[in-house]
């Protein structure tokens, strides 16, 4: 068995994307994955299956569907995959705290990422490398420019974001055993 993360795209505590965690960390425990654990409310999940990544996030979706209701976007990566996420951030600033890693369901196309990249977003910050698209936002990420709702709408691909804590702390989750 491998252990995985499980990324939730827009799952907030209250409203029409609401999962309840320990409901959640129940019917993937019924299901038959193990050692489910959850982080945050916000939909991070950390848990061993034989399952192949995308297989395990089209199960959990459905999962989620049929027991719970919302239609969530499901994005599945390892602790080493974060990790070398982390590590190749290329936007080296004094507060790592406003960096964020906006991880897509599947790969943007290359002209939408240019045209994306054609724009002025000072003083924040972007850059794009495979699946992932590192975010520097040095005031209110709810106001930005550059949150996950524009990212997802300029470049027409589902995408879930992490803050550099959360991203740690799933790594760290992901050892334990």
């Amino acid at each position: 068995m491998k252990t995985f993360i499980v990324l939730l795209r827009g799952v907030m505590p209250v409203g029409k994307n609401k999962v309840p965690m320990a409901q959640l960390r129940q019917i993937l425990t019924d299901a038959g994955f193990e050692n489910v654990r959850t982080y945050i409310a916000s939909g991070n999940v950390i848990l061993r299956s034989n399952l192949s990544a995308s297989k395990l996030g089209q199960q959990v979706h459905d999962l989620i569907k049929k027991h719970i209701g919302p239609d969530l976007v499901v994005i599945v990566k390892t602790g080493s995959q974060l990790q070398k996420i982390l590590d190749g951030n290329p936007l080296k600033n004094d507060d790592m705290s406003r960096v964020f890693y906006t991880m897509f369901a599947m790969k943007p196309s290359v002209q939408k990422v240019k045209e994306f990249l054609s724009q002025d977003y000072s003083p924040e910050e972007i850059f794009f490398d495979n699946n992932v698209a590192y975010v520097y936002i040095p005031g209110n990420y709810t106001r930005s420019k550059l949150d996950n709702n524009s990212i997802e709408k300029k470049l027409g691909v589902s995408a879930t974001t992490r803050n550099l804590n959360t991203m740690r702390k799933l790594i760290e989750m992901s050892k334990e055993k």
